[in-house]
């Protein structure tokens, strides 16, 4: 059985070395010229946040810091290394660079008046649905129910159970990301983007990944890989085709994090690369699916309706994550592991703050 207080421990000793690393990234590497000469004194401040999470046994918190850590910050650094990504400019304040670097928060950027006017105006059935269904409490709730459910796993056949696993991871995310786009504006008073944009309204594969499911990770490979690698790709193959091994890369890069995440850092044993094959899948696609959107616009054929693109990518998107996505969690049984890890942090937490109510009264 985990032991919370050690796990807890080992969890603070972690970020608080990882604050160190930001610090010295902050106060030494930002004085270098950007480049070859800045990327290599930030070498152990990637290797420290890459084993950041092997300290940690516990499954979630070992996701809270792999994912945040090992992933995020270390390709916001690297993005830093090059004055790019959202690191650039540098923040005027070492907790800002902290909270940035950290933190899995996008920061609003002022568009212009065009772009608001043809981004910001819901349709009713999106105005709809977000009011009703996805207000904060509405998806605590259903968090709620969703993790009672699985107690009757049993008597489920296996396709619902995953199908309820999209809906959970999906939740838990939007959550996850609200509560912390809410620390970051509490402490540094940021106006931060929303993570998740109805990415049940998606209607391309290229609308669903870039810029309505965590919109934060797609930012970061963005800076990190797909314009690297397009830039690159343009020299070797010209600039017309630059943007297919751009879209396969930026999909193989997020598919190899995803399994070292989930492998490495939650599970403890070597990848099996199941989730890389999935995003590689979905990196074809897309990449397909914007030379069709080019072949597309040159000519002058009907358009298809919205709504069989909409019936078409969640059909795609659902069908993929059932069948190869979140097979391995159906496998490990991880709903049981956060469920027995839930109730010994929550035991934990509850007993300290008797033990801390206990002191106040008495001392009083």
């Amino acid at each position: 059985m985990m032991d919370a207080h050690q796990e807890i421990n080992n969890f603070i000793k972690v970020w608080i070395q990882a604050m160190a690393c930001l610090s010295y990234a902050y106060y030494f590497s930002s004085r270098l010229p950007k480049g070859l000469l800045r990327l290599l004194s930030l070498l152990p401040v990637f290797y420290l946040l890459l084993i950041a999470p092997l300290n940690i046994s516990s499954f979630i918190l070992s996701s809270i810091t792999g994912f945040f850590l090992a992933w995020l910050t270390t390709f916001k650094v690297i993005s830093f290394a090059f004055d790019q990504g959202p690191l650039y400019p540098l923040p005027q304040s070492l907790l800002h660079f902290i909270s940035i670097a950290c933190l899995p928060i996008t920061i609003k950027r002022n568009p212009s008046p065009k772009l608001k006017s043809t981004t910001n105006y819901p349709s009713p059935i999106s105005h709809l649905l977000k009011k009703v269904f996805m207000s904060f409490p509405s998806k605590v709730l259903f968090h709620w129910v969703i993790s009672h459910l699985y107690q009757y796993k049993k008597y489920m056949d296996s396709n619902v159970v995953l199908v309820i696993y999209c809906c959970h991871v999906y939740v838990m995310l939007d959550i996850s990301l609200s509560l912390c786009a809410t620390l970051a504006e509490f402490l540094c008073g940021f106006d931060v983007e929303p993570q998740f944009k109805e990415p049940y309204l998606a209607t391309s594969l290229q609308d669903f990944w870039g810029r309505r499911w965590n919109i934060i990770v797609s930012s970061v490979l963005r800076s990190t890989v797909y314009a690297p690698t397009r830039h690159i790709a343009s020299y070797l193959i010209g600039s017309r085709w630059a943007y297919f091994p751009a879209i396969i890369a930026t999909f193989v890069v997020s598919g190899v994090m995803h399994d070292i995440v989930y492998y490495v850092y939650m599970m403890h044993m070597y990848p099996k690369w199941d989730m890389t094959g999935h995003f590689v899948l979905h990196g074809i696609c897309e990449a397909l699916e914007v030379e069709m959107k080019c072949k597309r616009s040159r000519s002058d054929k009907w358009q298809r309706h919205p709504v069989v693109d909409w019936v078409m990518v969640m059909g795609f998107v659902m069908g993929t994550s059932v069948s190869l996505l979140f097979v391995p969690l159906l496998r490990d049984n991880v709903d049981q592991i956060v469920a027995e890890e839930y109730s010994i942090l929550f035991n934990f937490v509850r007993e300290k703050i008797v033990k801390l109510g206990t002191r106040f009264v008495c001392g009083n």
